[in-house]
């Protein structure tokens, strides 16, 4: 019903896999692009894992890790989302998508212009519609979340994690050091207030709290001071770090709903 009309995601972190989740199970032909080291946290619900692994899937949609924008018809026809190392979505060129979507999260705009296609979605703030994209979809937590604003900008960014348990920064795991972060515990793992996490050079990463290990970046990495390299959720059920949260589903409705109202205006002519 979609095929014709390709979809381009910048990002493949864990918003950017709700988005993905939604349009790919309504029949939307999708490529997404990442840098060649993503720093996302909840890799087992974000297609940027694919990067690391080839190949990894959520909530049984399968994305893979392609070299070429040659492979994506086929990697398509096989049922899996492609994802390409192109941090400057230079394949869009060779693409030529109906859409963009701009899902990096980088609370602003890196680059993303109005005249990329005929539809460019902004997550977030950062973004103005009518000004550098077409569509803006809120990503704030509240009355506003998800929803498609074709007229200016989304709420700015708080700074401040979603609450769990009455628990916002709290829930936050930090890097202590600049340096390569290696993990002793992994993404799933039941914890405790001052357990051992990791470590960045030799300082200890220490639990601030216990819960579930819900998010973690990837062992090897080099990390700055200060960086938000690991999440708890204290509500202690590992199935939560296996799903994609309520918020990524929130913004990928408002983005395929966005898709679908430019394609309904399409079709008028208007």
């Amino acid at each position: 019903m979609f095929e014709d009309c390709r979809v381009l995601i910048k990002g493949a972190g864990d918003l950017a896999t709700g988005v993905a989740w939604r349009l790919w199970r309504a029949g939307f032909p999708l490529v997404m692009t990442e840098l060649p080291q993503p720093l996302a946290l909840r890799r087992c619900v974000a297609f940027a894992e694919a990067i690391y692994a080839g190949e990894t899937c959520v909530e049984g949609i399968t994305a893979r890790r392609i070299e070429a924008v040659s492979a994506v018809p086929g990697t398509w026809a096989q049922g899996v989302i492609p994802v390409v190392v192109d941090n400057q979505a230079a394949l869009q060129a060779d693409l030529g998508p109906e859409v963009v979507v701009d899902a990096i999260m980088a609370k602003k705009n890196l680059g993303t212009r109005l005249d990329e296609a005929p539809l460019v979605i902004g997550i977030g703030p950062g973004f103005t519609a009518g000004v550098d994209v077409h569509v803006v979809i809120e990503t704030n937590r509240g009355h506003y979340l998800g929803r498609a604003m074709w007229s200016g900008s989304a709420q700015p960014d708080t700074g401040t994690p979603g609450i769990i348990t009455g628990l916002d920064r709290e829930r936050v795991v930090r890097a202590p050091a600049r340096g390569r972060f290696i993990a002793s515990c992994q993404i799933g793992d039941q914890v405790k207030a001052g357990d051992l996490l990791g470590e960045v050079d030799g300082t200890p990463v220490l639990a601030p709290l216990s819960g579930v290990l819900r998010g973690l970046v990837h062992t090897g990495l080099q990390v700055e001071a200060n960086l938000k390299i690991g999440d708890i959720d204290p509500r202690g059920d590992p199935d939560y770090c296996r799903t994609i949260s309520d918020k990524a589903l929130a913004i990928g409705g408002g983005v395929l709903e966005a898709i679908l109202v430019y394609l309904r205006e399409k079709k008028r002519g208007t």
